[in-house]
This record gives structure tokens, sequence and C-alpha cells, in this order.
């Protein structure tokens, strides 16, 4: 554990204080906590599975569903059909928004270690085994493996980064997780008493309060790393991070973000830290507009653009601006070229009609 702490960071900044857990309490090793709001029935039910194939038994493990005032209902029934009575159901009386619902499971969790898994996320065969080698290790604040992002259906799209070929500490964790977010929810752990100590996600964020908090804990405690891939993260059109793509929301809260968390380090470290991660988090947006605008998004596209020269205007970034517009004026001439060809296409009758039917 390392004890620098900004003298910047001021007292407005504080994120939401988690009650520390009473002396004497039974205390199981692990709290899998699943926080819900009008779940997809078949990616639930994945959820849950997922952790049932693995459970060590409630001594050893606190299973529940935390829903966050779903206006359709709890899943209370599709719990019980899959697990009967060993998953614990909470609902929340009011909708506390994303950050809101992460700090209560977090408040609600009993065990050493708690894992804050999706609705939509799952863990592979041996992931709490293979995170318990770490647990013994007084220095870890947080334990987490590779993981594979998977698309609606669960077929694999890309797996995260290898940091070291072996389990262990990786170097200079602080600083690349500073310069991109490398850890999906489902793919970590975290000790309850080092929530306890930093605080819970910031309800300010939407889109990278997971990535601040990583850094936070990174700025006291050790992380552990499991090399393995062992957990799932779901990307689909639905999801959080999908909707705010569509207005540039994910970029603006990137930008914002990195001024704050440029409070974790030194002054000098934190402005070489955070120009590297304006660059590359602007090199991404422009990808993603790429993404938008063959996918017939323009004008989310456009805004994502916009969105990137804001956060960096390195040579890097404007080079990735320029291929883009190139790609947007492909696109923009594919499309005039269809519109005439199905002009030219329709009878001189049809084009009469039309023509008839224009505003004078």
């Amino acid at each position: 554990m390392t004890e620098f702490l900004s003298p910047h960071i001021t007292s407005s900044l504080k994120p939401p204080a988690i009650r520390v857990l009473p002396v004497g309490d039974s205390q199981p090793l692990w709290s899998v906590m699943i926080p819900t709001y009008n779940p997809r029935a078949d990616y639930l039910e994945d959820t849950l599975r997922s952790v049932l194939r693995q459970d060590p038994g409630p001594e050893q493990m606190q299973i529940e569903v935390v829903d966050d005032c779903s206006p359709h209902g709890t899943p209370v029934e599709l719990v019980r059909r899959i697990a009967g009575d060993r998953v614990a159901v909470h609902r929340e009386p009011k909708n506390n928004g994303m950050a809101g619902i992460w700090n209560r499971c977090i408040e609600r969790a009993r065990g050493e270690w708690v894992h804050i898994l999706h609705q939509d996320d799952f863990v592979l065969p041996g992931f709490y085994v293979a995170m318990q080698k770490g647990a013994c290790d007084s220095r870890v604040g947080a334990l987490f493996c590779r993981h594979a992002e998977i698309n609606p259906e669960g077929h694999w799209l890309r797996i995260s980064h290898l940091h070291r070929e072996f389990a262990g500490l990786p170097d200079a964790w602080h600083e690349k997780i500073t310069v991109h977010q490398l850890i999906q929810c489902p793919a970590i752990v975290v000790r309850r008493a080092v929530y306890e100590h930093v605080g819970g996600f910031r309800p300010e964020l939407r889109y990278t309060l997971d990535w601040e908090m990583w850094q936070r804990i990174a700025a006291q405690y050790s992380f552990w790393f499991q090399p393995s891939i062992l957990a799932c993260y779901r990307v689909h059109p639905a999801s959080a991070t999908c909707m705010l793509r569509l207005d540039a929301g994910d970029v603006r809260e990137v930008r914002s973000m990195i001024k704050m968390t440029m409070a974790y380090h030194p002054p000098n470290r934190g402005a070489v830290l955070a120009r590297k991660a304006r660059v590359f988090y602007a090199g991404l947006a422009v990808t993603n507009s790429r993404h938008l605008l063959v996918q017939g998004h323009s004008d989310a596209a456009r805004k994502q653009v916009i969105e990137a020269l804001r956060i960096s205007r390195s040579s890097r970034v404007l080079w990735k601006v320029v291929s883009f517009l190139v790609l947007w004026a492909r696109v923009a001439g594919a499309r005039l070229k269809r519109r005439l060809r199905s002009i030219s296409s329709r009878t001189p009758q049809a084009r009469a009609q039309i023509e008839s039917q224009s505003p004078k």
C-alpha cells in the first residue's frame, strides 16, 4: 500500500462513504453482488448459473441479486427457478442510478471480497479459485483477471491485455490504469475494507465510474493479476455504454474524469499521464465514429469527432480525423450513387408521379 494522496483532492470531490462492517460479524470470503434493472432473462440466467457452478457454499460465498426498483418488477421467479433459496433477492424502494446501486451492493455485501457482477456478464469456470490465490497477500486491495469481450450472442470479439505471463503484481500499475481503462467489472474483485477506506463509486459519473474507482484504489493499494481469461463482458446495443456513445456522452465524461484523476498523482507526473490518456481516448473516439458512420449513425459519428478534438489535437488524432473525413466522403458518395440509380430505374410514370407530389 502506498500512502500518496494528492493535497489537491478537496472535500467537494469526496466520494460516497461506505459503511464499515461491525466487528464480530461472521464474514464469508466472497460476496457476489448482482445489480439488476429490467434484466433480460436469458442474460441474467447466464450470470447466475456461471456463479452457481462455482459455489463453495453459503459459509464461503454470499450471492445476492440487488434490484434497482425495476418498473417491470424484481426477477424473483427467475432467481427462484434457477437457484431456489440459495440466492438472496433484495429490491430497492427507489431507483438509485448506476453508481447508487453499485454502492448499495457494496453496503449489503458481507464478504471479505466483493464481486459486482452485472446482469449481462458472467464468469468462466475457475474464476473464484484463481482469484483466491491472490487474496492472502495483505498488500493487495483488488484482484483481477483477463476478460473476453463478447457480443449479444456470447461469441468472443476480443480479449484484454496480458499484463504479465504469471500471476502476481503487475508493474507500474497505477500509471497503466491512469492512461487506459484496462479492467471490466466482471473481471475484478475488491476487498470490502478497501471500499470502506476509499469510498464508493461517484454518482456524478456514468461511463467512467469504474475506471475512476480503479485509479483511486491503485493510488493506495496494489493490484494482483491473474493471466487466465476467466470473465466475459457483454457488449450489446441496449447497454449504457452504447447509449452514451450515440450523443458522445462517453467522450465528454472521459475529458472531465481525466482532469479529476490527475489529482491521484504528483502534479508533474499526473500531467504527463493525462496527456497520454487524452491522446488515446481522442483516438478511440474517432475510431468509434467510423463504426457509427458505417452503421448509419452519421450525427452520432459527427459528435464523436467533435468531442475527440476537444480532448486532444495531437498529430496522431488529427491524422485519424482526416481518415474519418475521407471515409465520410466515400460513404456519402456511395449513398448518393445508390439514390441516383434508384431514381433512374423508375418508370417514366413513377418519376412523373414523384415530381407531381414534390413541393413547387
